[in-house]
């Protein structure tokens, strides 16, 4: 809050009443007793008790005194004593827990509203309000009363009442909402098409609404029209996962591990009011299922039924979720705005972006979702905004949703101790034919930061392992410098068929990818091209094993039958000619970083050229050093580990691109 403006001052009155509140209440519990000060108390015998907008609304009658010799139901009531309705709020409610028939004294300050053509005074700020229990008759019906909770009438206004909503489209709804009849839902079939558009004519089109009427608990035989922006898979945070089968309804079974996937499906669904919310549906067996999902679902209209709120989310709370909203703000159509009439043209562009976001969820294991496969794509759906990599590295800002088309050259997990594999960070490096094309000062490869939370298919992870992919990178985070795969982002194998890309270029890369060289811009955590001349090795570090030169498995055994023979236990075979392996680390001098000490770990078998001089090296035995001095090494695709200034270093690792 701005300090010392409207807001602040009244969130310090806030609390300050609210204290005030308490101890009162506190005293009046540690008195047990009355306050002896009646100057200015009313005292009001209740006769109705019904709620509105979350307002308990108490039809009372006003009484002179309140004997102490009487019970509440004995209380002498004039005929003429004036009829008045008193307004609780819902904490005083639930403090007073009232009844019919119960007398309240209401303490000052409370006020008294007189309205334009009403009988019935209001009285308002009834905050300072005790129940009185005059007799063991009251107290103990009190007791008897407190073992079960009543049931209190409530009044739904719609948002169109309230706003007075009175155009055609309007009046049509209202009538359509007041004659609707609670059914199941399903997924539809071609032959309801009749019946599914008599159902949809009867639902609501607003989120607001719907949370206002039905509350937390959520609605059941309600309705709820929205456009579906996003398809995504969230880590599911709770012990359940779902099964279906075919159009069966969805029921939820308790896991007995938590063993990967245990992903929930979610969608971001926005309403004709603009308004976004965030539906977790049931959790998927596989997360192979999220791309059909996507085909299948997003920008199409949907019905949601038995929702409940799972949380009020704002913008502090939930970055990432109101990055994802802000990337589909303003709307693309113009949306309705509660209040105004809907037949006068509305601008989109001055609306502010939502502050706040309700995460829903189902009530039980059955289908709330009513997707309406064969419909067309709606007008206020946004498609992906494609963006070539070049055009990304340019955005202004932090937190800034973006969608990109990219060639994965090389795939690396982050090692970090203790942490689990599945809980590591994964750094892709990717490219496009922009950044080949590139001039000096741009990155012909950038580095996309996939964290744990970001959901990945199997078949994403599968194809990431068999070698280079293109993948489309479907609202990444950019932000610093830096491409994040975050939650909500998806990674595709296939281009959506919705997409938009204006002035993105597109094209496939032809011809070698090449890296960037060594130089004094490099930062650790990327990957580059590197030539030099070798100064130095360290043999302390060097070794060696061999490998299977049919599957490459690098656990050997002695042959049971020959022990001087090797065995592979995967191929059940002798190997009679073994791959050696080895690691070495050389010390470069590059004209790039002539004022650094370059230090490369060889791996493998990458070089042929290097890996022939590093085999004469280990175990030829019949080398010196000085003969493996001066020799020219390059071009190299190395991981840079780290770049530092004291001393001055560069610590590298010659790597194989996918």
């Amino acid at each position: 809050l701005c300090r010392g403006g409207l807001a602040e001052r009244l969130c310090r009155l806030q609390n300050r009443e609210r204290s005030a509140i308490s101890f009162w209440r506190h005293q009046c519990i540690s008195d047990d007793k009355i306050p002896s000060d009646k100057s200015g108390v009313l005292i009001v015998k209740i006769l109705e008790i019904f709620e509105e907008c979350t307002i308990q609304v108490a039809i009372c009658q006003q009484l002179e005194q309140s004997p102490a010799t009487l019970s509440p139901e004995d209380a002498v009531i004039n005929a003429e004593e004036p009829i008045l309705k008193v307004l609780f709020t819902r904490e005083t409610a639930a403090h007073l827990k009232s009844r019919p028939q119960d007398v309240i004294h209401i303490y000052p300050p409370w006020q008294k509203l007189l309205l334009q053509n009403a009988d019935v005074p209001v009285i308002m700020n009834t905050y300072f309000s005790q129940k009185v229990l005059l007799s063991e008759h009251s107290e103990a019906r009190e007791r008897t009363y407190g073992l079960t909770k009543m049931l209190i009438r409530k009044n739904i206004i719609s948002l169109a009442q309230t706003f007075r909503l009175d155009d055609l489209d309007d009046k049509l709804h209202q009538e359509s909402s007041d004659n609707q009849v609670p059914h199941a839902l399903q997924t539809p079939n071609k032959g309801d098409s009749k019946h599914h558009a008599s159902a949809l004519s009867a639902v609501n089109d607003s989120l607001l609404e719907m949370v206002e009427r039905q509350g937390a608990v959520g609605w059941r035989e309600v309705q709820v029209r929205v456009v579906i922006q996003r398809v995504y898979c969230l880590p599911a945070r709770e012990g359940y996962r779902s099964h279906t089968q075919g159009n069966k309804p969805l029921c939820a079974t308790p896991v007995a591990n938590s063993d990967p996937p245990n992903v929930r499906l979610c969608l971001l669904v926005q309403d004709a009011y603009g308004m976004f919310s965030e539906v977790q549906l049931q959790s998927l067996s596989s997360t192979d299922d999220i791309e059909q999902y996507c085909r299948r679902w997003e920008g199409k209209s949907c019905c949601l039924a038995g929702m409940k709120i799972l949380q009020r989310t704002t913008r502090g709370r939930s970055l990432g979720l109101f990055s994802l909203i802000d990337s589909l703000w303003p709307p693309v159509v113009p949306v309705k705005v509660p209040g105004q009439s809907q037949d006068s043209e509305m601008m989109t562009t001055n609306l502010p972006p939502p502050s706040f976001c309700y995460i829903l969820t189902v009530q039980s294991g059955e289908i709330h979702v009513e997707v309406d496969e064969e419909e067309q794509i709606s007008n206020l759906y946004q498609p992906p905004a494609v963006h070539d990599l070049k055009e990304i590295l340019r955005i202004d800002g932090c937190n800034k949703r973006c969608s990109f088309w990219a060639q994965v050259l090389y795939r690396r997990l982050q090692s970090k101790q203790g942490v689990p594999v599945d809980q590591r960070e994964m750094l892709l490096f990717v490219t496009d034919s922009t950044l080949q094309n590139a001039v000096h000062g741009i990155p012909k490869v950038v580095a996309v930061s996939v964290t744990a939370s970001c959901v990945l298919s199997v078949e994403i992870i599968e194809a990431l392992s068999a070698g280079s992919r293109l993948v489309f990178f479907k609202d990444a985070l950019w932000g610093n410098g830096r491409i994040i795969c975050v939650e909500r982002t998806v990674l595709l194998l296939q281009k959506p068929l919705l997409c938009s890309a204006a002035g993105a270029d597109l094209s496939e890369l032809t011809g070698p990818v090449r890296l960037d060289e060594l130089d004094s811009t490099t930062q650790a955590s990327s990957v580059c091209a590197l030539r030099g001349t070798v100064v130095g090795v360290n043999e302390s570090t060097a070794f060696s094993w061999p490998t299977c030169n049919r599957c490459g498995n690098g656990k050997l055994e002695l042959c049971p039958q020959d022990r001087e023979l090797l065995y592979c236990i995967q191929c059940s075979e002798v190997v009679t000619t073994p791959v050696l392996k080895m690691q070495l680390e050389v010390f470069l001098r590059c004209p790039s970083r002539a004022q650094s000490t370059v230090k490369v770990k060889v791996w493998h078998e990458i070089s042929v050229a290097l890996f022939v001089l590093l085999t004469v090296l280990l175990f030829l035995q019949t080398y010196e050093v000085q003969s493996v001095l001066g020799k020219e090494v390059g071009l190299l695709n190395c991981y840079v580990h780290s770049v530092t200034s004291h001393p001055n270093c560069v610590a590298l690792e010659e790597i194989v691109l996918l």
